[in-house]
């Protein structure tokens, strides 16, 4: 009885103490936990984020458009190691970190460091210079350092700095960040939820000076680095956009321009620009006028199209039919509409009102149909979809304003005004939809910029094509909105642009800055439009502001830029025109030559006679053709990503693979025609491809 009293009354002492304990530690964490919390800040322990590692953004191939490289801020904790250890390496530690930084003598750097040491702090930031991970993989042998954390000192802590591979490429629509890894503006603001991350939580001691030194004690909690996004965007058809946009606005000196190149049947945007002027007179990426708000503007004569496919809904009115423009000026009650041709175009078709882009034809076209009552238009426009924001992915979307009777500003000039593009907004996205949808045989759908979210190789969120209008309008007007299209590049004010090899079919735009409510002789030009017409695969707007040389209408300035990105785009897309087929190439004259070495290939062509220039000196090359010539494109490899090389013979794609430790495998004969691992996709580890010969 005595033992067995003794163990109930050890197991009842056992039972008051784990409740004491357990009491101790609710009491903590619930009534005391500020008090604890305050005291361990006053003596500098606390708990802080540790920055989850952001996302990558890729291009529709999955190349690189942004990442985040690991930067490490070099400390150490001069208290930490044995006097022996100390005085055995600080010669020699010194040595290297004045080789290696350049900006004080070993002298110094060991007088840093004793002081450090002598004064008992245990945390000591060696330079401001961040290393790369090569330099730290290279500092962790160096005296002392090679002991660790633990026995020498040695803190790397990791800081991620936001890269673009393509510098400044699509920089706006990509997007920055801030110190806090949070998106900025572009892609990395609108999807900063899924490229954010996680941070995780660690606890720090604050040492002099305000500097932080981790404590690794167990309790901390791992970050989640995000999610990886995949762009619609096409790095070489964004370097065709930019390119051509950037020229025309220099030889313009306009005050900023944009352009939208879209797949017709998808709407994934393959490239999207926008450049304004700085103080400098250099353009540079300050804002998105393609999307957001500041690029709302009056559209002008690319509203035109909206005009004439209400009519054509509304009655039965045919190509052949005509109007008396008249003299080139027409009074609706109190305003005076002109036409761009002193004297006036006279009697014309509705065709050619609307291939010469007569204000005054198409004025008094819908105001005969639409005059009597103007809700019939505006609802017309609304059953389109012209009158709500096209939800895009981006945030920041303009809202369109498209006026209604309703409207208190309603006048009588409201209706013929409207007809041609002025009393009413839209972004050039907007206006894109638009003429997409035609192209899109009467579906109109959303315009999109970012295809899946992926974790890794697995694919979190897909985003499908989403159609915001089954269909605009009937096909009978389809054909013949679609044969007026043409017609304004075939004969009409975009005949400059008029091509033998393939069809564009589109809408030249001039409309007057409004300022303080007057109509100024400033100028925001436009082309809208799709090719090959016949077969629409890409459908594109380009939008100059405000040009100041003798150009000011659509039809001179933004169509020869649309021209410019079209034709390039046709040379590069395989769908739509093999880069070697035509007379010559049919006569025999060009070989097929896709890329390889620059001095090879050159000496290939000099033998056959072909006609070939270099647009800039480099190893490794890519043909393309121009003005009956093969014009030589260098190839540039990143180091850490993988090499585009198709095209290439098997022997300089295995050179070039197996030079970077890349494991290659192959089948068939011929030239590279595919590769399993994407160009652009970061080398991580031992990497293998297989290439499918052809």
């Amino acid at each position: 009885m005595t033992i067995l009293l003794r163990v109930r009354l050890a197991f009842l002492v056992v039972l008051i103490f784990s409740f004491g304990v357990l009491y101790k530690i609710v009491r903590i964490q619930t009534v005391d936990g500020g008090k604890w919390k305050k005291k361990a800040e006053a003596i500098g322990l606390q708990y802080r984020n540790v920055k989850a590692t952001r996302g990558n953004i890729y291009s529709d191939n999955e190349s690189l458009l942004a990442t985040s490289l690991p930067f490490y801020k070099l400390a150490i904790d001069p208290a930490i190691a044995s006097e022996d250890l100390y005085k055995s390496n600080i010669d020699s530690l010194s040595y290297l970190l004045s080789r290696y930084f350049k900006d004080l003598s070993a002298r110094d750097y060991k007088r840093k460091i004793n002081n450090a040491r002598l004064e008992g702090r245990r945390y000591l930031r060696l330079n401001r210079q961040k290393i790369n991970y090569l330099a730290k993989k290279e500092m962790s042998t160096w005296p002392l350092f090679r002991e660790g954390r633990m026995e020498g000192g040695v803190l790397f802590e990791k800081v991620d700095e936001r890269f673009h591979p393509f510098s400044y490429l699509g920089y706006r629509t990509i997007g920055t960040t801030d110190e806090e890894n949070r998106g900025v503006v572009g892609l990395e603001y609108s999807f900063n939820n899924y490229l954010q991350g996680r941070n995780g939580k660690a606890l720090y001691q604050k040492f002099s000076g305000g500097s932080w030194k981790p404590v690794f004690d167990g309790t901390e909690v791992k970050p989640q680095n995000g999610l990886d996004i995949v762009s619609t965007i096409n790095v070489d058809l964004q370097d065709v956009a930019e390119s051509a946009l950037v020229k025309a606005l220099y030889a313009n000196d306009a005050d900023y321009g944009c352009v939208v190149v879209m797949e017709v049947a998808t709407g994934e945007i393959k490239a999207i620009s926008n450049l304004s002027k700085n103080s400098r007179g250099e353009y540079y990426e300050s804002y998105n006028y393609a999307v957001g708000s500041q690029g709302s503007r009056e559209p002008g004569s690319t509203f035109k199209l909206a005009s004439m496919i209400a009519l054509f809904e509304e009655s039965r009115i045919s190509l052949l039919d005509s109007i008396d423009t008249g003299d080139g000026e027409y009074a609706f009650y109190d305003q005076v509409m002109k036409d761009h041709k002193p004297g006036g175009y006279g009697m014309l078709s509705v065709q050619q009102v609307f291939e010469k882009s007569s204000n005054i034809g198409t004025a008094k076209l819908i105001v005969n149909e639409f005059g009597d009552d103007p809700k019939r238009f505006t609802d017309h426009l609304e059953r389109m979809g012209l009158t709500k924001p096209l939800g895009f992915q981006m945030v920041g979307e303009g809202k369109p304003y498209i006026k209604t009777p309703e409207d208190s500003t309603w006048s009588g000039v409201s209706l013929p005004w409207m007809s041609h593009g002025y009393e009413l907004t839209m972004t050039p996205l907007q206006t894109l939809a638009l003429y997409n949808a035609v192209a899109n045989n009467g579906k109109m759908i959303q315009p999109m910029i970012v295809k899946q979210v992926k974790n890794a190789d697995a694919t979190v969120k897909k985003f499908e094509t989403r159609v915001i209008n089954e269909k605009i309008c009937s096909d009978i007007t389809l054909v013949k909105v679609k044969e007026m299209l043409k017609g304004v590049v075939q004969r009409g004010t975009a005949s400059n642009i008029k091509d033998s090899y393939y069809q564009i079919a589109g809408k030249t735009g001039t409309a007057k800055h409004v300022v303080n409510g007057k109509y100024t002789n400033k100028y925001y030009t436009s082309f809208a439009g799709f090719f090959p017409a016949e077969k629409p695969k890409y459908s594109a707007i380009v939008v100059i502001d405000n040009p100041k040389r003798y150009r000011i209408y659509g039809s001179d300035v933004a169509a020869p830029v649309f021209k410019n990105i079209a034709d390039k785009i046709y040379a590069l897309d395989m769908e739509l025109n093999n880069p070697f087929e035509g007379k010559e190439v049919m006569a025999g004259i060009f070989p097929v030559i896709q890329a390889g070495n620059q001095d090879e290939l050159k000496e290939i062509c000099n033998e056959f006679g072909i006609s070939n220039y270099v647009k800039g000196e480099t190893t490794w090359t890519k043909a393309s053709i121009a003005n009956n010539s093969i014009a030589w494109k260098p190839m540039k490899f990143h180091d850490m990503v993988v090499p585009d090389v198709r095209g290439m013979t098997l022997r300089d794609a295995l050179f070039i693979l197996e030079n970077k430790n890349i494991k290659v495998s192959y089948s068939g004969l011929g030239r590279v025609k595919q590769q399993s691992v994407l160009p652009g996709v970061k080398i991580d580890g031992q990497l293998k491809i297989e290439l499918d010969l052809g």
